[in-house]
């Protein structure tokens, strides 16, 4: 190959690029015009077929013909940059939004009901969900014959003594045997029992557990706290009631119900036709408790309740199956 020839192709390869550089994207720019197998390397590898005279001329013409191609990418790179920023991009525009998840609903509840006993200078308390008959039933007035335990399908991890707790009533006997006093704790948590499972039972559910333990404590501190609950988490509107009802940890003792969210009173499958959904069992500590965990019941008295969180959460969201809870939907039907 002569000088001459390797001129002319240099200055037709040009054209073309002059011509492709207007139209082609950057990267198909450089795959045509830059890439191992393109014409333009097989240009610069042709200096090797040059007669030895002419090599020292046809280098410096490869050298200018490199230094080309490097100013007109660089060049066309620095133009698509600002071509794309500026004018094809406005930064004043807000960016897209990604999709968030957010806390599981009766998450929401506890962080909720959390923060209204925080106000009252209640402590959060927790304990061991595998725990013992002793923290879980005897030190609550339960002993071993008595019948209500049969009304606690208990889970049992080594029968007699080693058990699922059935109720986190359990952490207050702990927190009443093993705390100081006085004594102000609420406890969120789950429990189990051999439950069968359907829209209003499950064998895994939370509650929410509140206990009280001073001088002077009586009934009228308790409902003004279930009372004031309530109206936190539902609003001033909320209709309640109070019956009586028996629990052998307290004497005497509440039930504290609300008004079924889903049919107004009026009586349906979620309130079993009632018009009330049961919220919450309580009472004052029975005497057998605080001496079980050595309190001295001449001087000190106390409350306790325990909410069906699982129940306050489905009033709340309108959530009418209580599977929906641990099934990981994300879409509760209303």
């Amino acid at each position: 190959m002569t000088l001459a020839d390797l001129k002319q192709k240099i200055d037709t390869h040009i054209q073309k690029i002059e011509k492709d550089i207007k139209t082609l994207e950057l990267e198909d720019f450089k795959n045509k015009y830059l890439s191992k197998h393109s014409q333009t390397h097989n240009i610069i590898k042709s200096i090797a077929d040059i007669n030895p005279i002419d090599k020292k001329e046809a280098g410096m013409l490869i050298n200018q013909f490199k230094e080309y191609l490097n100013n007109i990418t660089t060049t066309n790179l620095q133009t698509t940059t600002l071509d794309n920023n500026i004018f094809d991009f406005d930064y004043t525009l807000p960016g897209i939004k990604p999709d968030l998840g957010h806390l599981h609903p009766t998450t929401q509840t506890i962080r909720e009901i959390n923060a209204f006993f925080k106000h009252y200078g209640y402590s959060v308390a927790i304990g061991p969900e595998i725990e013992s008959d002793e923290y879980n039933f005897e030190k609550l007035n339960l002993p071993k014959d008595h019948p209500a335990r049969d009304l606690q399908d208990t889970l049992y991890i080594k029968s007699p003594e080693i058990l699922l707790r059935t109720h986190t009533s359990s952490v207050e006997s702990r927190t009443m045997t093993n705390s100081t006093l006085p004594i102000r704790v609420v406890v969120p948590g789950k429990a189990y029992r051999n439950e069968t499972v359907n829209k209003s039972n499950n064998a895994i559910f939370y509650q929410y557990e509140g206990l009280v333990v001073d001088k002077g404590i009586n009934m009228g501190h308790l409902k003004s706290t279930l009372v004031n609950m309530l109206q936190h988490l539902f609003g001033n509107d909320v209709k309640y009631r109070f019956r009586p009802k028996y629990y052998p940890q307290v004497e005497p003792g509440v039930g504290a119900d609300i008004e079924c969210p889903f049919c107004k009173g009026n009586g349906c499958s979620i309130c079993k036709n009632r018009g009330w959904i049961e919220a919450a069992g309580a009472g004052m500590v029975h005497t057998n408790a605080l001496k079980a965990c050595n309190i001295d019941s001449d001087i000190y008295s106390g409350f306790a309740f325990g909410f069906g969180l699982d129940r306050l959460v489905m009033a709340k969201h309108k959530i009418t199956d209580i599977r929906d809870l641990y099934s990981g939907n994300m879409v509760f039907e209303q």
